[in-house]
């Protein structure tokens, strides 16, 4: 029987206990399991371990990081022999090597919480900002609490969604209200023109609403300046127009752009360009499922294709 693993992130004074406990009080998930917790570190925030006893829910602590490897979870594995684990991890670990950390045989990773103090948050993209974006880009769900009115959801997710488009963006408010509502921003192009007009310098704001909210966009023209890409593993009549984006930081820049096809008549075209030549593209777009994307995502079926002029500036910003 597998055993999932839920991993909650963050750094210190976060909200990570505050969510665990919250969430070991939710009979669904309880659900008569007999549940470990592993904690890596301990904030002012503690544990009521006599009272999780009385649940079925044991408590071990691991603060120090040359303790936490595949012998000691295999050790507390055949201790407690669980039925869910719940992982809080200490902030300042390298995530990806606590991620390639040999689990159990049973164990499987079911889901990966970052927790972020909302009002902390760009103090920490502006004075730490690879520490925290190395918790972000590996999380299924990031939880910002502690927000306010004041809060700015587009600003957030314009460092979020580049670093990882397929996390799931939750804000709390200080009371623990939901305020995840989504708001689309004004944007700079119209999205109800015909075609779709999108300037240089706004590729990475579309590139990030068209991810946020495909359905707006199925069956719409679009047209834009890009850099050719097709990696020899696609298809004769695919391919990728992008721009190169500056993800991160400055030494996190990639390649960003979405699958194409081109009709038969561009075949030359095709065959006469090499990476990162610029073109100009009209496309009419459609959501599809693709194995790129697992799952639904926006294909891009060409209908003209020309050279063109480099753009003024060729990294991308998501501003």
């Amino acid at each position: 029987m597998e055993i999932p693993v839920y991993m909650i992130n963050g750094f210190l004074e976060s909200g990570k206990t505050s969510f665990i406990k919250t969430t070991l009080e939710d009979p669904e998930f309880i659900n008569g399991d007999r549940i470990l917790v592993i904690a890596c570190e301990e904030g002012e925030e503690e544990y009521d371990e006599e009272k999780f006893k009385k649940k079925n829910i044991y408590t071990e602590y691991i603060e120090e990081r040359e303790d936490y490897t595949p012998e000691k979870l295999a050790e507390l594995n055949a201790e407690y022999h669980p039925d869910k684990v719940i992982m809080e991890l200490n902030g300042v670990w390298n995530m990806a090597e606590i991620l390639n950390t040999k689990m159990p045989a049973d164990w499987m990773m079911a889901q990966l919480i970052t927790m972020v103090d909302g009002s902390t948050f760009m103090n920490y993209v502006n004075n730490m900002r690879s520490m925290i974006m190395e918790q972000i880009k590996y999380s299924d769900t990031i939880i910002f609490n502690r927000c306010s009115s004041a809060t700015k959801k587009n600003d957030i997710r314009r460092i979020i969604k580049p670093v990882n488009r397929k996390a799931q963006i939750i804000y709390e408010s200080i009371d623990g209200t939901d305020m995840s509502a989504e708001e689309e921003e004004e944007l700079p192009f119209d999205v109800n023109a015909d075609p779709i007009v999108i300037e240089d310098d706004d590729f990475g704001l579309w590139y990030l609403d068209i991810l946020d909210f495909p359905k707006k966009y199925n069956g719409k023209r679009i047209c834009f300046k890009a850099m050719f890409y097709k990696d020899p593993k696609m298809s004769k009549d695919t391919f990728v127009p992008g721009r190169f984006a500056m993800q991160c930081c400055a030494n996190d820049i990639g390649f960003i752009g979405f699958t194409s096809r081109i009709p038969s008549f561009y075949a030359a075209f095709f065959e006469e360009h090499k990476n990162r030549d610029w073109i100009y593209v009209e496309a009419k777009i459609k959501i599809e499922f693709r194995r790129e994307y697992r799952g639904k995502g926006p294909v891009l079926y060409v209908t003209k294709l020309e050279d063109s002029v480099p753009a003024e500036e060729e990294i991308v910003y998501f501003t």
